[in-house]
């Protein structure tokens, strides 16, 4: 019986040995297959962030692309303000001489041609008027002066010089008299 009993616990133990050397392996196979999904998830990360960056990038350019071609006329049209400002006086001293009626004609018209052009590029008057308030992020105070009244105090007396954009950008701020 001895044998029998030897024999019995022979084959338990190598049961039990197979069973654990299963295990082991299930275990290994189990932690290699998790370390695999860990990798997997890492690169899965790498490259979501990466596409995102990737996507950031190209909506950064676009953008200051297209900010570059709404401005890129900006020296141009700052060049040709003074010519704007030369036209207004030019009309105002004609329409004093009435002799000269198809001069002043041909001017308005010249005048209106190009504000016409310029307009289409985007450059746009700002509207500044006497008695509007005072903003020192619109307007560009040259100088202060008493006040006629106690109502223009803190606002425009008069515009000296107007005022532009180009889109959305000043190029120029209208340069004004302050009532004090």
């Amino acid at each position: 019986m001895s044998k029998t009993k030897d024999t019995k616990e022979d084959i338990a133990e190598e049961l039990v040995d197979a069973a654990t050397v299963e295990e082991n392996a299930e275990v290994e196979a189990l932690s290699v297959e998790d370390s695999l999904r860990q990798e997997l998830g890492q690169e899965k990360d790498k490259f979501l962030r990466l596409f995102a960056e990737f996507e950031n990038y190209k909506k950064r350019t676009s953008k200051e692309r297209i900010e570059l071609f709404k401005t890129a006329s900006k020296d141009v049209m700052v060049s040709m303000l003074p010519i704007l400002d030369d036209f207004e006086r030019a009309l105002m001293h004609i329409e004093d001489d009435k002799e000269a009626e198809e001069l002043r004609k041909g001017v308005v018209l010249i005048y209106q041609k190009l504000l016409t052009t310029l307009s289409q590029k985007g450059l746009a008057a700002v509207e500044v008027k006497k008695g509007d308030v005072f903003d020192s992020e619109i307007h560009q105070a040259i100088t202060q002066v008493p006040a006629p009244s106690k109502d223009l105090k803190g606002k425009i007396i008069d515009v000296v010089e107007k005022g532009y954009t180009l889109g959305d950008t000043v190029i120029r701020f209208p340069k004004v008299v302050i009532g004090q």
